[in-house]
């Protein structure tokens, strides 16, 4: 294996470990995220209010494309990722509703 190679799969090595550790941090952090949103299902089904909050959606999917342009991510990317998140905290909310 020559010099150029055998630092090319160094850095690969080094860069699918970071890989690791920032999916890791993505599964903790929806883990944590859906915790929260379970306690509002409950909340919401307690209280009688309806399991989606179109209005508050809007806004964070706003947010979320802000934040993805500062942070130089596709913006629809980050849509994507937010509204399937989306739909299933309300798929969550109607279990808790039913």
């Amino acid at each position: 294996m020559s010099d150029t190679t055998a630092r090319a799969a160094t850095l690969l090595k080094e860069h699918r470990a970071s890989i690791d550790r920032l999916d890791a941090i993505l599964v903790y952090t929806l883990a944590e995220r859906f915790k929260h949103t379970q306690s509002v299902g409950r909340l919401k089904a307690e209280h009688d209010l309806p399991p989606s909050d179109t209005a508050r959606e809007a806004q964070q999917i706003e947010r979320l494309e802000r934040l993805a342009r500062e942070a130089d991510l596709d913006p629809e990317f980050a849509r994507k990722f937010l509204n399937f998140v989306i739909a299933e905290v309300i798929r969550h909310h109607e279990t808790f509703q039913s």
